[in-house]
C-alpha cells in the first residue's frame, strides 16, 4: 500500500475519537513487529525511525537512507494505512535529507520557530508533513527520577503562534509527560492540554508514551491528541525478550541460527512475540484498533 499523508491519518484520527500510534522503530526487526502488530490489529499506524537517541555520525553517514529504505519498503507491502516519520532530527539539514531518503513526515528536534518554520516551506513543496514541538519534556531516568531542569511546558498562546509561524502539519506538547520514563506514570495537566486544544487547529501530539497513564489517555484524545509516541517500553520489552533467551542457550548453538535467520531460533526474531503484543495493547488503548480503511 502507499504511503498515506500523515495529515489524512490525524484527521480521521481526530473525526473518529482515537489516536493514531507512532512505534518508534530501530533495526527491520522491529519494524516488521509494529507492522504485524498493525496489520492484526487492522489498525493505522505511523512507522518510523528516531534520532534522538542515535549517533549523529552514524546518521549523517548513510544512516538516514537505510531508515528511509527500510521503512519505504515496509510501507509498500502494509495491509493497512501508513505514514513514515523521520522523528526528532537534531538538524534542519538531516531533516531534509529525511525527505530525500523517502520519510513522508519530519520532526525537528526544537521549538525553535526559525528552522521548523524553514523545514515546513521545503517539506509542503515535496508533499512531505511536518510535526513540530513546543515545550520541552523533563527526562527519565533509571530508578524512576525525573530530570525536570529543562522542562518547558507548553504555553497555550505561544503554541497558536507558533502555528501560525511555522505552518507545521501537528503540534507536539510538554503538559507533564516525560521522555524515557519506566518506572513512574506521571500527572497530565488536561487543563492547559484543553487550552492548547483550543487555541490551535492542528492535532497534538504526545510524546513519552511509556510512562503516560492509561487512564488519561480517553480524556488527552477529547482533547486533541490524536498521536502518541512510544520508543522506551518497545525497547525494554525486547531487551528482556532477549536477556531471558540468550540466559537460556545451549552450548553450541550455531550462531547462523541465533543471527539473521529469520527462523524461529534467532533472537531478534523470536523477541518479535512480545513486541507484537505489547503494540497491540497500545493500539486498543488509543482505540485505533479495527480503524484501518
Amino acid at each position: 500500500m502507499p504511503l498515506v499523508p500523515f495529515g489524512d491519518l490525524l484527521d480521521e484520527a481526530a473525526r473518529g475519537g482515537y489516536a493514531v500510534g507512532y512505534f518508534e522503530a530501530w533495526d527491520s526487526y522491529s519494524l516488521e513487529a509494529v507492522l504485524a502488530s498493525a496489520e492484526l490489529e487492522r489498525s493505522p499506524v505511523i512507522l518510523g525511525f528516531g534520532c534522538l537517541m542515535l549517533d549523529q555520525e552514524w546518521l549523517a553517514n548513510g544512516g538516514i537512507e537505510i531508515f528511509g529504505s527500510l521503512g519505504r519498503a515496509a510501507a509498500e507491502r502494509s495491509k493497512v494505512p501508513v505514514a513514515l516519520l523521520l522523528n526528532e532530527a537534531h538538524t534542519l539539514e538531516h531533516a531534509l535529507r529525511g525527505i530525500d531518503a523517502g520519510f513522508n513526515t519530519v520532526m525537528l528536534a526544537t521549538s525553535d520557530p526559525e528552522p521548523t518554520a524553514a523545514l515546513a516551506r521545503h517539506a509542503h513543496a515535496r508533499g512531505v508533513a511536518v510535526e513540530g514541538e513546543l515545550g520541552t519534556l523533563p527526562d527519565g531516568h533509571p530508578g524512576g527520577e525525573i530530570d525536570t531542569s529543562g522542562a518547558n511546558l507548553t504555553d497555550p498562546d505561544m503554541a497558536a503562534a507558533f502555528v501560525e509561524a511555522t505552518h507545521v502539519d501537528a503540534l507536539a506538547v510538554s503538559v507533564g509527560n516525560v521522555h524515557t520514563l519506566e518506572a513512574n506514570m506521571v500527572e497530565i495537566d488536561l487543563c492547559r492540554l484543553g487550552r492548547i486544544h483550543h487555541a490551535v487547529e492542528v492535532p497534538l501530539v504526545i510524546h513519552g508514551g511509556t510512562s503516560f497513564p492509561a487512564e488519561a489517555v480517553p480524556a488527552a484524545i477529547a482533547r486533541g491528541v490524536a498521536k502518541f509516541n512510544v520508543g522506551t517500553a518497545l525497547k525494554r520489552t525486547v531487551l528482556d525478550g532477549l536477556s531471558a533467551r540468550v540466559r537460556s542457550l545451549p552450548v553450541g548453538e550455531s550462531p547462523h541460527h541465533l543471527l539473521g535467520s529469520h527462523r524461529p531460533p534467532d533472537l531478534l526474531e523470536a523477541t518479535k512475540v512480545p513486541l507484537i503484543a505489547k503494540v497491540r495493547g497500545l493500539m486498543r488503548l488509543y482505540g485505533s484498533s479495527g480503524r484501518a480503511v
